[in-house]
């Protein structure tokens, strides 16, 4: 089976090239824009494809012909997709349009990842049929997006998403437990929020997931997270008792304190049970992700 991922130099698609990889059942094409940044080449061709050039993706599409597509790659950046709408719509709803035309064209299904901040957080955890309603620019793109893709003429899938967390190769980007972690082991007291509710997703488990939704094409919305609903400051406390830090630093606060340029929605989470029925898919909880978090950490 062929698989085109995108956003292979990011966190999620970095994840899918280390499992995908290993699968000798699986012909893995890995695309993302610019060059490869990936810390090894065995097990994969790295293609070079840019998601908002229409021409270029029909290109890459039509000489590779994939069997599936999962695509992850998109721009995440809550305040920065407020600031620059443009640039956000381009890369989460257009580009998707592209994708979409390129599965269409090569008869390939397509694996969508989308997020917990199309709804509006009043009546988390949701499950599949719960309706969007988004309240930043962000959670509508992604709303838009996902209705580019229901209503395409071609196979495909939605894995919905919380909270992504995990290490990159090149430790690019934090996540809430590097930065307790990192706080706590240099005395700085921290605000951690009481008010907002998520299912934190380690990102092993979000390729795992896509993982299972491309190789049974599996037609659908799934809920990928974790699976336990948590707010920021559970999560802090159980990072804490973990690496055995000071949860004296630890202070808790409300949304209303951190001056940021998007709304969050307050309550979201996820419930997966869809998923485990039918994909099989079993996510590790928090305490598990943060002891995987931890082992990774001694190997960088």
């Amino acid at each position: 089976m062929r698989i085109l991922i995108t956003g292979a130099n990011g966190l999620l698609g970095q994840k899918l090239v280390d499992l995908l990889a290993k699968d000798a059942s699986v012909d893995l094409v890995a695309t993302a824009r610019g060059e490869n940044r990936l810390p090894f080449s065995e097990g994969y061709t790295y293609r070079s494809m840019d998601i908002t050039d229409r021409q270029q993706v029909l290109d890459v599409m039509g000489e590779v012909r994939p069997d599936a597509v999962i695509h992850g790659a998109a721009m995440t950046d809550v305040d920065k997709c407020e600031i620059d709408k443009d640039a956000c719509w381009l890369q989460n709803v257009t580009a998707v349009e592209y994708i979409v035309e390129g599965c269409r064209q090569t008869g390939a299904f397509l694996c969508h990842v989308s997020t917990d901040f199309i709804f509006d957080g009043e009546a988390g955890p949701y499950d599949e049929q719960a309706e969007g309603n988004p309240i930043s620019f962000y959670g509508w793109s992604k709303y838009a997006a996902e209705k580019v893709v229901i209503n395409a003429p071609i196979r495909w899938a939605i894995a919905r998403t919380v909270l992504v967390y995990g290490i990159a190769h090149d430790m690019s980007r934090s996540n809430i437990i590097l930065w307790v972690k990192k706080s706590l082991e240099d005395g700085k007291k921290i605000n951690v929020v009481t008010d907002q509710f998520r299912s934190p997703t380690l990102a092993e488990d979000l390729a795992a997931g896509c993982t299972l939704i491309a190789t049974q094409q599996a037609e659908g919305i799934f809920n990928i997270s974790g699976k336990e609903v948590l707010t920021p400051y559970e999560m802090a406390i159980q990072t804490a008792d973990f690496f055995a830090l000071d949860k004296s630093l630890i202070n808790q606060a409300d949304g209303s304190t951190f001056k940021q340029t998007a709304r969050r929605p307050p309550r979201t989470g996820f419930i997966i049970d869809k998923a485990r029925t039918e994909l099989g898919y079993n996510p590790r909880s928090f305490s598990e992700g943060i002891a995987l978090l931890a082992e990774q950490l001694r190997v960088v």
